[in-house]
């Protein structure tokens, strides 16, 4: 059995990236050490911590994956879909089936840990995979038709029900893949991790900048750094430039190439931004 992490939270406040990167890997639960003016919080978003974000273009659609449970941000107010999990790794396949681990909330009937679980109906309802009442994921990612994962060790399954550690192993903070490849990228403390076999073995990528977070579509990349600098990779994550950024700290990040441009939603305390142009210009999303 995987040993367990005590539940970390993707908020922070800090003023270097080391440190964030540290305390964010090796910190305990705990309420953030400050919260947004309720008055410059738009009607409904989630001020809670949050873990994840999918992103369906097509449909104009933005989910949270947060402390509270999964919540549509794409109108306003602000919806709150499905049964009350604190969702940790939160994930989405091509398809648009989301994929999540974490713990379940006040009236929800799930074991806790709640595992690897799935959602084929945009998180209304959720159904057990693998692990339950053994693992919280704290970050997850879908690679093509497999799942790398980590809950204490990085972890690889081919059909997100047998799983077997990686043959690298670090503290992951967050994991990012991609539909078309086995390519998974891994921040941490000690910098970017690469793989090319959906988690089975991992490199370090020489040169990178320090990011928090990243998301993948094909061989287009986005990452973001806990200042909230952006930047884009055309070649998978081996090499990055510098965008735009949002100036504070960000929460989640989503990119979809569009016709051949990369697409980008950051997450922050009070609002999303989106980039459409490869990630030169961020502005905020309107309802």
């Amino acid at each position: 059995m995987s040993k367990k992490l005590a539940p970390q939270r993707k908020s922070f406040y800090v003023v270097t990236v080391a440190a964030v990167l540290s305390a964010l890997v090796l910190s305990a639960c705990g309420t953030p050490s400050s919260a947004p003016d309720k008055d410059t919080v738009p009607d409904g978003y989630p001020t809670g911590h949050v873990h994840g974000m999918s992103v369906d273009p097509a449909a104009d659609q933005i989910l949270l994956a947060t402390h509270d449970g999964l919540y549509n941000v794409s109108s306003r107010p602000a919806e709150r879909i499905g049964p009350v999990i604190d969702l940790m790794g939160f994930t989405a396949n091509e398809e648009g089936t989301l994929y999540a681990s974490g713990h379940p909330g006040p009236g929800t009937d799930m074991p806790n840990p709640v595992g690897l679980i799935r959602s084929t109906d945009k998180g209304r309802s959720w159904q057990p995979m693998s692990r339950q009442g053994e693992t919280d994921f704290h970050a997850l990612a879908a690679a093509g038709n497999k799942f790398v994962g980590f809950d204490g060790d990085v972890l690889s399954s081919v059909d997100g029900r047998q799983w077997k550690p990686s043959a690298t192993q670090f503290q992951a903070f967050d994991l990012s893949g991609t539909h078309s490849s086995g390519v998974v990228l891994a921040t941490s403390a000690e910098g970017l991790y690469r793989s090319t076999d959906a988690g089975g073995s991992w490199s370090g990528v020489d040169g990178s900048p320090r990011l928090l977070l990243t998301a993948m579509d094909g061989n287009l990349a986005a990452g973001v750094t806990p200042a909230g600098e952006i930047y884009t990779s055309e070649d998978a994550g081996l090499t990055w430039e510098a965008k735009s950024s949002i100036q504070e700290s960000p929460t989640a990040l989503a990119a979809h190439s569009v016709g051949g441009v990369l697409e980008i939603w950051v997450a922050a305390d009070v609002d999303v931004r989106v980039s459409r142009d490869g990630g030169d210009t961020l502005t905020r999303l309107e309802p």
